[in-house]
């Protein structure tokens, strides 16, 4: 299956380390990362569950949920939260999906054949409060992902669902925003009573917070 941009993430259920699930009743309300991992025992997704495992107050402060998916079983999963805990100082806090049978993999298209057909190759996908994917990413199995740029890229679309504005290349919290073209300047006065600076009519910076 391809997953799109706006689309409703799949619902599905499961077996996690914290119980069973239903997906989208286990997201509720909040922003969600989803994101795989090839197989359990495996060096680079040890560095990234306890490097997701430290920033779990980051998640929170932004309302958001964190769950993680190998195609190992649920007794392999709780021998490797312990490996974890001990090789990276943090234990897992976050439920991880067992999809043995590769179903919730296939939902979200997580299994390239052409790379390696019997493991997930690392994807994340956030998807918002009405679940719709707002972001997927791919990784080969043999690189870590940057999970400072996942919690970038969640405060630029936190950001700008609420101001109604763009953000720049590189932005980071506190920089400035861009208003989109489809935003007339008339609009735009209303919207953002403390002005801004225009470069080109298409491009308008203007500081949000």
């Amino acid at each position: 299956m391809t997953i799109q941009l706006g689309q409703v993430a799949p619902d599905f259920e499961a077996d996690t380390t914290e119980g069973r699930i239903r997906f989208h009743e286990w997201l509720g309300t909040s922003w969600g990362v989803l994101f795989s991992h090839p197989k359990d025992f495996t060096p680079v997704c040890t560095t990234e569950l306890g490097e997701t495992a430290r920033l779990k107050p980051e998640f929170d402060a932004r309302g958001v949920k964190v769950i993680g998916l190998s195609v190992d079983t649920l007794d392999r999963h709780a021998g490797w939260d312990a490996d974890i805990a001990e090789t990276q100082g943090t234990a897992v806090n976050f439920p991880m999906i067992a999809d043995p049978d590769k179903h919730v993999a296939g939902l979200y298209g997580m299994v390239h054949p052409d790379a390696d057909p019997s493991i997930t190759v690392r994807t994340v996908f956030v998807i918002d409060p009405a679940k719709k994917v707002r972001l997927f990413m791919v990784y080969p199995p043999s690189t870590g992902r940057n999970f400072d740029e996942i919690i970038r890229v969640i405060d630029s679309l936190q950001l700008t669902d609420r101001a109604k504005v763009a953000t720049p290349v590189n932005w980071r919290p506190g920089g400035k925003a861009i208003i989109p073209p489809s935003i007339s300047d008339e609009q735009a006065k209303s919207l953002f009573p403390q002005g801004w600076k225009a470069d080109r009519p298409y491009l308008r910076w203007v500081d949000v917070k």
